[in-house]
């Protein structure tokens, strides 16, 4: 009985964690509300009105209400599930997320090692998506976000092997994400750590390639192949892309938190809930917004360069500079 009681409550906990806080509700609730003030924000830079910032949640309402179609000759599973595939991987990430001074998360499966494959889970969906739908603008998003996608990952990569040897120097290498929360709270943020600011640099220059924002919306350039995977899409489907992009920010923003400034206040969980929300704003506003409002569309060969020549060194000089002083 002791072992069936202690099951349900470690099922009902991370139930919790995948549907509640801090995945589900929370994640998806903070990702729409940051998408609505980025675009406000974007408007604003530009000298225009922009959107109302809750129009993320009437935009996925409004789709969720409207007929889902699928396109003749497309296979009807790979194109109805692309979208929930993505959904599901960035739920799963945004549960395993740590928010120092809160919660630790899914503390059995929470590794930085889960996340570099969880990750990429979008980007499959969105290429799943526009190989099965029938189009050659799906088609040719297809081949950009996997280009893209292999770029961009080299330098994550580093970065979470950077981190990790770090952490768990002089000995090893430690992926735990609570650890490594732990180790910055005893000996400071890796943000302020001169061997860690390369590392730093390449993952903000790594966010705008992971969420698809300008310069780096290539795969879904509207003026040049019509949002290329996400054309033939509608009502639930389209609303579910959007959805999953909602909490992938939250995802990828309260990464860099957890790795590079997860430190906390006094006052317990009313005060570190904002002061972690606060830390993601400002990733998106350096990394996303200003980006974004400051640069124009670029050629996926040259996004390709873009990665291999400034990120990729970067984080690659952290990873030297961490194993020469282990």
């Amino acid at each position: 009985m002791h072992d069936l009681g202690s099951f349900l409550m470690q099922t009902l906990q991370g139930l919790f964690y995948l549907l509640i806080f801090p995945g589900g509700l929370f994640a998806l609730s903070l990702g729409l509300l940051f998408k609505g003030v980025d675009r406000k924000l974007e408007a604003r830079f530009q000298r225009r009105v922009g959107p109302p910032i809750l129009q993320p949640f009437i935009d996925c309402v409004k789709l969720a209400g409207k007929e889902e179609m699928v396109p003749r000759g497309a296979p009807r599973a790979y194109f109805v599930y692309a979208p929930l595939l993505g959904l599901v991987g960035m739920a799963v990430c945004a549960a395993l997320l740590p928010i120092p001074g809160v919660t630790h998360g899914m503390t059995d499966m929470g590794d930085l090692l889960v996340y570099f494959y969880l990750m990429p889970v979008p980007a499959f969906a969105l290429m799943m998506a526009g190989s099965s739908s029938g189009s050659p603008f799906g088609a040719l998003g297809f081949s950009r976000e996997m280009t893209i996608m292999l770029a961009y990952e080299i330098p994550l990569l580093l970065v979470i092997l950077a981190v990790a040897l770090l952490v768990g120097a002089p000995a090893s290498a430690e992926f735990s994400l609570n650890e490594i929360v732990e180790f910055q709270l005893a000996n400071g943020s890796f943000g302020l750590n001169p061997v860690m600011m390369p590392a730093l640099l390449a993952y903000l220059m790594f966010l705008p390639g992971t969420m698809g924002v300008p310069p780096f919306d290539i795969p879904e350039a509207e003026t040049e192949i019509l949002e290329g995977p996400l054309l033939e899409y509608s009502g639930a489907g389209l609303a579910f892309f959007s959805l999953t992009s909602a909490i992938k920010s939250i995802v990828v923003l309260g990464l860099g938190v957890v790795l590079f400034f997860p430190g906390t206040l006094p006052g317990g969980i009313l005060v570190n809930i904002p002061w972690f929300v606060l830390k993601c704003f400002m990733l998106m506003l350096v990394a996303l917004t200003f980006v974004k409002v400051a640069s124009a569309r670029i050629r996926i060969d040259q996004a390709f360069r873009f990665y291999i020549k400034y990120p990729t060194p970067l984080a690659a000089l952290s990873l030297i500079l961490v194993w020469v002083s282990r």
